[in-house]
């Protein structure tokens, strides 16, 4: 739905405080809701399945997803101010569950438990509430060359995952069987199709259409297991502490990590929504609120087993094709996601989409993470200084993880931080390396050198 065909819409979409009627703001906030509503529960779907949760318990995780992911929405949208200070960009930004920490949460989830990862969330909540304050002095050491390397490293680690979801699951007893690949691929075809060839809301709910078409086809293969959806409740609110809290160290630097690349990133996000929707930069009260209420938001998220949230870059793709900005379509579409997470029979329906539609749904929203990553290397010059960081990062990143015993003789908090998930290490390479490396050596001064 670009801005032509809401042209006779009252200005009132294109003003930020503007109050559109609910027939122009509703459909409008259904488009942002079916563009990230299946980013948003997979995480949640993924991690539960990593820690081997009980199908009630996985239902209170995605409803904790869906609420969470309403409730940090409108902190965004509606800032809390005081004197100078606030909590909260004011801008319209959906936020919601992020992929960025699906491979780690996945590793953590795997040796401990969810509670590790919500106290390992706190911790990246007082983080970035730090990079937040300090943005201007920080900021400096993530140019889009090392968020580029990250990023990239990010999509490369969910590969694995999205294969095995697309076999029919890591550990079932039909993994790799030719009905959950027939699945797989139908799915991803069709994603794939109207990415591509659609246009409009299609085009935007392509990921959503592709899910729909593969959960019809796999009833017919007998895939779909419905016990959890009658024993689901009609309504529930989020549970306090359900999941526990527990801090291990490991996990809180590597989780902690990532939640100081990731409020780096934010500012991509909320330039991007500044430009496309508002023809202007964010402001420095912006940027600071914004990373300040990500970091908080997060804190609260972890009292209520919400994942790790952030701003989701598809919304904010839909900011600058429509111009749309009036934060009450923004709040409607919280609100959706808010009465959604309410509803425990709909969680329960999303834990019933077999592991082979979510993984050919899901390996293009990863291939499609990996060339962001690629298009922000690339918009530094490829020289050989350049190279050397990315290709070092990323071959011992994704070359330590992928050697599973090449730590063995290290103290186990040694293999969590950077032998489970190469994003970590895949950053903390990068960071160095941009640091010590002198920027003026070209690769020809180098075969000087050598000569």
């Amino acid at each position: 739905m670009s801005r032509e065909s809401i042209s006779g819409a009252s200005g009132e979409l294109f003003r930020i405080d503007g109050k559109p009627s609910a027939s122009q703001a509703i459909p409008l906030a259904l488009q942002h809701v079916v563009a990230m509503i299946v980013g948003c529960v997979t995480p949640a779907i993924i991690v539960a399945g990593v820690a081997g949760l009980s199908s009630a318990d996985s239902i209170i995780l995605i409803q904790a997803a869906l609420v969470m992911s309403a409730l940090t929405t409108f902190i965004q949208l509606f800032p809390l101010r005081k004197g100078a200070l606030a909590i909260g960009s004011g801008l319209p930004i959906i936020m919601g569950i992020s992929f960025a920490y699906v491979p780690t949460m996945q590793a953590i989830a795997g040796d401990y438990d969810v509670a590790t990862i919500l106290g390992a969330q706190i911790v990246g909540g007082v983080i970035a509430i730090i990079v937040g304050i300090f943005i201007k002095q920080i900021r400096k050491f993530f140019p889009p060359l090392i968020t580029g390397t990250v990023v990239f490293a990010i999509g490369l680690s969910l590969y694995p995952t999205a294969i095995n979801y697309m076999a029919g699951g890591a550990g079932s007893e039909n993994y790799g069987s030719w009905q959950n690949w027939v699945v797989a691929f139908i799915t991803l075809i069709i994603v794939t199709a109207l990415n591509h060839y659609g246009k409009g809301i299609w085009k935007l709910s392509s990921i959503l259409t592709g899910i729909v078409v593969g959960y019809v086809i796999s009833l017919f293969f007998g895939m779909v297991d419905f016990s959890s959806v009658a024993a689901a409740s009609c309504f529930q609110l989020p549970r306090v502490m359900h999941f526990g809290i527990t801090f291990e160290p490991s996990s809180c630097v590597a989780i902690g990590v990532l939640f100081a690349i990731n409020s780096i990133q934010a500012i991509g996000d909320f330039s991007a929504t500044t430009t496309g929707g508002l023809d202007r930069m964010p402001t420095d009260g912006e940027l600071n609120g914004g990373i300040v209420a990500y970091g908080i938001s997060n804190i609260l998220c972890a009292f209520f087993g919400g994942l790790p949230t952030a701003t989701y870059s598809q919304n904010v793709g839909i900011v600058g094709a429509t111009k749309v900005v009036a934060k009450r379509v923004f709040a409607m579409a919280a609100g959706i996601l808010l009465i959604a997470g309410l509803i425990p029979k709909f969680s329960s329906v999303l834990t019933t989409i077999p592991s082979c539609v979510l993984g050919g749904a899901t390996v293009s929203v990863f291939a499609s993470i990996a060339m962001t990553g690629v298009k922000l290397i690339t918009a530094s010059p490829m020289n050989y200084r350049n190279t050397t960081i990315v290709g070092l990062a990323i071959a011992l990143g994704m070359g330590i993880t992928q050697a599973n015993t090449a730590l063995a003789a290290f103290p186990a908090w040694v293999t969590t931080i950077f032998g489970k998930s190469p994003v970590v290490l895949a950053t903390i390479t990068a960071i160095i390396l941009n640091l010590v490396l002198p920027r003026d050596m070209e690769y020809e001064e180098v075969l000087d050198q050598v000569k």
